[in-house]
């Protein structure tokens, strides 16, 4: 295994007892303090499930384009199906990548706060069936992980081990499903710009083999290869506020691979209901000590509900989505 930026945690140390459990939480709370990133092994998921949703992802972007097209996300006004490259932008700018995207599937909502207008169900290729089967079945197991990060986090941080169940009764979940294409340019190019994810966790699987990820540390862009059988988690800027910054949400982009190579990767990002928000965290004194703050962002305040913040990140990002469905929104506080 090469030299590695970011640290490596076990997540079945939860089940080896309870100093192997303490000392996972400690390692955790370390890690999203000092960084905001680390690999996570021992999730018990497959090698076989992750082959499958390889081979799904392959397949998918391999289809013909009309049949991809025929899920367009702008045929979605929750934003979800597929997404030519170059249709979505990060901090304004064009991300090389083509994607589907896929939520929780639920009947469409109407009325409510405008943020219900992202609850609906998901476009799924005809021409491949089998991507829904596998689709939902890692959904599954990757919400069973976050939860047990969740709990962890709480217990690790002074609190309760149920802090914060009761805002993901029905987590805002989203997977998207990425290939990054090839670029002769001379100059590493945008896959996706320099960011912070805005919700709660992110738990990203890359193809084996495959690099791409950069991770800021120290003022410097640090790689982040792919690890067998782990995956790369970080946090987003809800639980960095949920904690008064005691925890660390950190700039990280992905520079597009040299053609012809390409990369797939799949990010599950683990979100509140979207009329939640994260409860704050009463830190104990030592580590309220070594708490950072939270910068007064007011283009995009992460203290309201969570609705209210991703569907302004959707209408950012999409915004040819957002000008066929969302007409009426275009032109309000962004």
């Amino acid at each position: 295994m090469p030299d590695l930026n970011l640290p490596i945690l076990d997540l079945s140390q939860l089940d080896q007892g309870p100093e192997a459990a303490a000392q996972f939480r400690d390692d955790l709370r370390a890690a999203t303090h000092d960084i905001g990133f680390f690999y996570l092994t021992g999730t018990d998921v497959t090698a076989e499930l992750s082959e499958r949703l390889h081979k799904a992802a392959r397949d998918f972007f391999a289809l013909p384009e009309e049949e991809k097209l025929a899920i367009e996300n702008v045929k979605s006004p929750q934003f979800r199906g597929y997404t030519r490259t170059g249709g979505e932008l990060t901090q304004g700018k064009v991300d090389w990548r083509e994607q589907i995207d896929i939520g929780p599937e639920r009947e469409n909502v109407e009325g409510g706060p405008t943020f219900n207008r992202l609850i609906g169900p998901n476009l799924w290729p005809a021409a491949q069936p089998a991507l829904r089967e596998v689709a939902e079945e890692w959904l599954a197991h990757l919400d069973g992980i976050a939860r047990k990060l969740m709990r962890s986090w709480a217990l690790a941080l002074g609190a309760d081990e149920s802090h914060f169940d009761g805002s993901f009764r029905e987590p805002a979940t989203l997977v998207k499903i990425v290939r990054y294409p090839g670029t002769d340019a001379p100059e590493p190019q945008q896959g996706v710009g320099a960011h912070k994810d805005g919700g709660v966790l992110t738990l990203l699987w890359v193809e084996p083999g495959k690099g791409g990820l950069q991770v800021e540390r120290g003022g410097e862009w640090v790689d982040a290869p792919s690890v067998d059988g782990a995956f790369v988690v970080n946090i987003g800027e809800m639980l960095e506020y949920a904690t008064g910054g005691y925890l660390k949400a950190t700039n990280h982009r992905v520079v597009s691979p040299k053609a012809p190579d390409d990369r797939i990767s799949v990010p599950f990002f683990f979100n509140p209901a979207l009329d939640a928000q994260v409860p704050v965290i009463d830190l104990p004194a030592e580590l309220k000590a070594q708490s950072r703050g939270v910068g007064d962002e007011s283009s995009n305040p992460i203290e309201g509900l969570y609705g209210e913040n991703a569907l302004r990140y959707r209408l950012r990002a999409h915004p040819n989505v957002a000008v066929i469905h969302h007409a009426d929104l275009m032109g309000a506080p962004a």
